[in-house]
């Protein structure tokens, strides 16, 4: 599905206001790790956002992603206050933990152990 201008432009303006309000309330550094907001899709009805979270050296990924779900409230609450000039109404957050990377890493090495196969051959 094709994104249009406004989910675009809706979009942008959240991940740039979400980045802000993760240092703000201490949530880009967890258990060690560094997280980021990898990607925001909204939907065509702009009511709903999903924000692609991706973690780096976080040891548990899943555990840091219920943290930041229990502090939606108030990370929605913030952005609101942000928005709330250029949204007529604030779109349901939900994140998702963005797993791209490590999809590249298995199909790297996949590629790896095919070039090590033949070689072999």
């Amino acid at each position: 599905m094709i994104e249009g201008k406004r989910q675009k432009q809706v979009a942008a303006v959240l991940e740039k206001d979400l980045n802000e309000i993760f240092q703000r309330l201490g949530l880009s550094m967890i258990d060690g790790g560094m997280v980021s907001i990898a990607s925001v899709k909204i939907t065509p009805d702009l009511f709903d956002a999903r924000i692609y979270l991706s973690f780096f050296k976080v040891k548990d990924a899943i555990a840091a992603l219920k943290i930041i779900q229990e502090r939606s409230w108030e990370i929605k609450k913030e952005l609101t206050v942000r928005v709330r000039h250029q949204l007529r109404s604030m779109p349901q957050l939900n994140f998702y933990i963005d797993d791209t990377l490590d999809y590249v890493d298995k199909m790297e090495q996949l590629f790896k152990d095919i070039k090590t196969q033949e070689e072999k051959k």
